[in-house]
């Protein structure tokens, strides 16, 4: 049985796009996964605090000597990598904030970066631990930034999320970009915008 870990990160929630097309592939996956399961984390229903000193120390203290504090500051990171192991697939929604992922996707990417768990050291240089696993990463952005474009180079979303993944062991990785989506607040209709892009999005889940 396969499992999707579907991840949200916009704050848009009924005006987002990202989230619309996260959707459409979910209900596709789920048709052509009929006895799948599906793991949903909306990282704006999540508390979430940044990392600080106290994390830190906890995750380089070994298992045994950790204190119960030391446990309880690690636990959100556990319970969500419990998920990523979870899952044999991801999909993540990702509105482009500023050139850059969302503040919330940096923070959950922060609880799931961790020595001896998702990534480790060796003679050798880093290995990622999160292997044989696949990810779609749905992406909507205000402008146009594909390639060769004039504004290609303010585009830091896939680059970082293609490396980042890429360091902990998920190098299976689909990027499928709605750009342009500022012309939806200039009148466009949102249903003609998004026809092309859906379409992309469930033949892909088809075939995920």
């Amino acid at each position: 049985m396969s499992t999707l870990l579907h991840i949200d990160s916009s704050p848009l929630y009924g005006r987002s796009v990202s989230r619309e097309l996260t959707a459409a592939f979910v209900t596709q996956w789920k048709a052509a996964h009929p006895d799948g399961k599906v793991i949903y984390r909306d990282l704006n229903a999540t508390a979430m605090p940044p990392i600080n000193a106290e994390w830190v120390g906890a995750v380089y203290t070994s298992e045994q000597a950790r204190t119960p504090q030391q446990k309880e500051l690690l636990s959100l990171s556990d319970s969500l990598l419990a998920e990523l192991e979870q899952a044999d697939e991801y999909v993540i929604g990702v509105p482009m904030h500023n050139f850059g992922v969302p503040s919330v996707l940096k923070l959950w990417i922060d609880q799931i970066a961790r020595v001896g768990r998702t990534f480790a050291y060796s003679e050798k240089g880093p290995k990622g631990l999160i292997t044989g696993k696949k990810a779609t990463f749905i992406i909507a952005t205000g402008g146009i930034y594909d390639a060769q474009t004039r504004m290609a180079s303010f585009n830091f979303v896939e680059p970082y999320l293609r490396s980042v993944f890429g360091f902990l062991g998920v190098t299976d990785a689909t990027f499928l970009t709605a750009g342009g989506t500022s012309a939806l607040n200039q009148g466009k209709d949102r249903n003609t915008f998004l026809a092309p892009h859906l379409q992309a999005v469930q033949t892909h889940a088809q075939t995920f």
